[in-house]
């Protein structure tokens, strides 16, 4: 990418030098093709050509290194000099991405540096409390149940028919009446007006709204389907979680077990709501984990604030609107038999059957007409109902998204910070590996360090980078005269505490093959065949092609895993000396190798 950005014109001393590291980081000498060796020849000799400044003198120094650690004759005095007079940026990437060039005399004396240096950025940045917002998952945005569509249309549409009905019939009867007496008849019909209002507008406050059973406010009758749950389903991981949150999110005077009796149902209808919206997306509960916790701390500061299960009180018709609609009720039907009265009095034989036909037709007309226009406004009433429970669901919900959204952004260390920590661990492990051996850096010949996923473990990665791990396994080869000693512990990654640490130790002839497994549905794995001792397999990465973004190449950053984890320093070693034994490494020493020669 860098060599792209300089073909492309973006050229300086700070772009050559980060080149430059960027060809030897995680490398050795040997590791460089002859090809590289000659691109860095060639760049060695334009570092003349720019105009002085610290990046100029840091290509200058690293060069100096690079020619010094190609021969075992050379001076390390003054180079290491010119390196301590580096500004400190300079000067620790230098030593953090030639770590692995660094070696024997030179190696020593910058180690006491390069150990104090990781003592004090290794808990740096308040580490041990912000590591685990690395590998928290993305939080799922917000959801709510949206309203049911209106079930209104057919009573909406059967109205104008029956109310057309209900009018005639009782315009009908009221006629009859008003032939037979118009005195009594306009008394009767103004009661029965009066009375049609009353039941009309009690009975809409009765009837005309939706019949539900108290809950927490904010808390809905889950209208979604509410499968019983399968174990270790996704339903049945979202009502553990509700169940670890309400234990958690507890008020003053309930114990965790007398909050989860209480909330019981208010628990139970949330993680069916919630289940519901959330299943078809295919996640994992811990990506919704914030909305579930939301809940819980809402349910808690509702009962605080008294509002837990008073939506059912809210909703209680009073005894008055029922008395009155009752009497309207009554009221209307006297004035209506007393309209039949009145029309039927002294009249002729087919008066009486016209006025009962009339009566009949009011009675059922009216109450076909109030039952659907009831069925009407009450939809409505439940619509607007559930539209604004919706909003003000869907705004907290969103509210409380982007809280926790700005708290893991603000928490979630740098990919600068966890490369600085993975890096200070691991020479802390080197150091005290290097302790326990009572080695120096003098007495190796070389060293490699793997770095691979510990058992349970979380990961995460920004895009375009490697996978880090909450849990490690460290595997360090340290390579001198004697043979190989190998040491392999495995490492949590969030408090670096280590265990389960495990050493070996064999000569060169002793190993006698290496195979290296690909498999792109499970990962990566070494296998080291000793000539006495069982294959051992190690785990080198898993498999990672199915979590990248879809404009990411699954083989690039196969190769930007696999090189970050060190491995292809470690099985270019291994696999040389498997088949060459001592004589791979002698062949590579120093003094066998073609110096690096600075382009004059």
């Amino acid at each position: 990418m860098i060599t792209d950005a300089i073909v492309h014109g973006y050229d300086s001393t700070e772009v050559r030098f980060h080149w430059v590291l960027a060809m030897l980081s995680a490398r050795t000498y040997d590791d460089l093709s002859t090809e590289e060796v000659q691109r860095l020849r060639y760049t060695s000799g334009l570092v003349r050509t720019y105009a002085e400044d610290e990046w100029k003198e840091a290509l200058r120094v690293t060069f100096d290194l690079l020619a010094v650690l190609s021969t075992t004759s050379g001076e390390t005095g003054p180079v290491l000099k010119q390196l301590q007079d580096l500004p400190l940026r300079q000067h620790n990437a230098i030593l953090r991405h030639l770590d692995l060039m660094l070696t024997g005399g030179l190696k020593d004396d910058l180690w006491a540096e390069t150990l104090e240096r990781a003592r004090v950025e290794r808990f740096g940045n308040d580490r041990a409390r912000r590591v685990w917002a690395y590998f928290a998952p993305a939080p799922i945005g917000a959801r709510a149940v949206q309203p049911r569509p209106s079930t209104a249309a057919a009573a909406q549409a059967a109205l104008p028919v029956r109310a057309v009905l209900f009018v005639v019939s009782s315009a009908f009867l009221l006629a009859l009446a008003l032939i037979a007496d118009p005195a009594q008849a306009v008394v009767e019909s103004l009661v029965a007006l009066g009375a049609g209002l009353t039941a009309a507008r009690c009975g809409l406050r009765w009837w005309g709204r939706e019949s539900r059973p108290g809950l927490a406010a904010g808390a809905q009758i889950p209208r979604p389907r509410d499968p019983a749950p399968t174990e270790g389903g996704f339903t049945n991981s979202v009502r553990h979680s509700f169940d670890h949150y309400f234990r958690i999110r507890t008020p003053y005077g309930f114990t965790p077990e007398a909050w989860l009796a209480h909330t019981a149902q208010v628990r139970g209808s949330l993680a069916a709501e919630i289940a519901d919206l959330y299943r078809e997306s295919r996640i994992g509960v811990d990506r919704i984990n914030w909305l579930i916790r939301h809940l819980a701390e809402d349910t808690r500061n509702r009962h605080n604030n008294g509002t837990l299960f008073d939506r059912h009180r809210q909703e209680q018709i009073p005894g008055r609107t029922k008395a009155l609609t009752i009497a309207a009720l009554a009221v209307l039907g006297a004035a209506a038999l007393a309209a039949f009265g009145t029309a039927v009095s002294g009249a002729a034989q087919p008066r009486p059957l016209w006025a009962f036909l009339a009566v009949l037709g009011a009675a059922w007309s009216g109450h076909a007409t109030a039952s659907r226009w009831l069925e009407v406004r009450r939809e409505e009433h439940r619509l607007l109902r559930e539209t604004r429970e919706y909003q003000e669901q869907l705004t907290a919900r969103q509210i409380a998204h982007q809280r926790w959204k700005s708290y893991l952004d603000a928490t979630r260390p740098s990919e600068l910070e966890m490369e600085t920590w993975l890096t200070c661990d691991k020479t802390s492990f080197v150091d005290e590996a290097l302790r326990h051996h009572r080695l120096t850096w003098r007495d190796l010949i070389t060293h490699t360090i793997l770095v691979a996923p510990g058992p349970s473990y979380k990961r995460g990665r920004v895009r375009g980078g490697p996978w880090r791990y909450s849990h490690y396994v460290f595997r360090l080869f340290l390579f001198t005269q004697d043979g190989i000693r190998e040491i392999g512990s495995e490492f949590d990654f969030s408090d670096a505490t280590r265990k389960n640490e495990q050493r070996s130790n064999y000569r060169f002839d002793a190993l006698s093959s290496v195979q290296v497994t690909e498999n792109v549905d499970v990962g990566y794995d070494l296998e080291l065949v000793l000539t006495n001792g069982p294959a051992r397999k190690i785990r080198v990465k898993d498999a990672d092609a199915h979590q990248l973004a879809p404009d990411e190449n699954s083989q690039e950053i196969s190769e930007i895993n696999l090189s970050s984890a060190g491995s292809a320093h470690t099985f270019r070693l291994l696999e040389g000396i498997a088949a060459d034994g001592k004589g791979w490494i002698e062949r590579r020493s120093p003094g066998n190798l073609t110096p690096f020669q600075i382009a004059g």
